[in-house]
């Protein structure tokens, strides 16, 4: 059973940067792709970014685009988010999620627990 933890959040001020981390245990994450997903107070959870168990294709929504970076270190078993001029609105708990095919927002086999990003002045 592949089990995910994130770590790496926290409180950031607007233009900040941050890198989370998704550790995985229980199995090697090299079979699966990986998505990070975020869910602000009172919205629903969005699929932010997503690369595949390769690492040779990524995916970002628009409003990420060019500030934050997928990458994956298959020996070291994670994934991480770099994510750059932060802005209020990244503020979130962001999750981390595996699944057995090709990169998508949906479908998603393991879940990790969320980490809080706050990004405020």
């Amino acid at each position: 059973q592949l089990q995910l933890v994130e770590s790496g959040g926290g409180a950031v001020q607007p233009g900040g940067s941050l890198r989370l981390s998704c550790a995985a245990s229980g199995s090697t994450l090299d079979h699966y792709a990986i998505g990070w997903f975020r869910q602000a107070p009172g919205k629903e959870r969005e699929g932010v970014s997503c690369i595949s168990s390769s690492g040779a294709s990524t995916i970002y929504i628009d409003s990420v685009k060019g500030r934050f970076t997928i990458s994956r270190d298959n020996a070291e078993n994670t994934v991480y988010l770099q994510m750059n001029s932060l802005k209020p609105e990244d503020t979130a708990v962001y999750y981390c999620a595996a699944r057995v095919f090709g990169c998508a927002y949906y479908g998603m086999t393991f879940w990790g627990k969320g980490i809080l990003v706050t990004v405020s002045s």
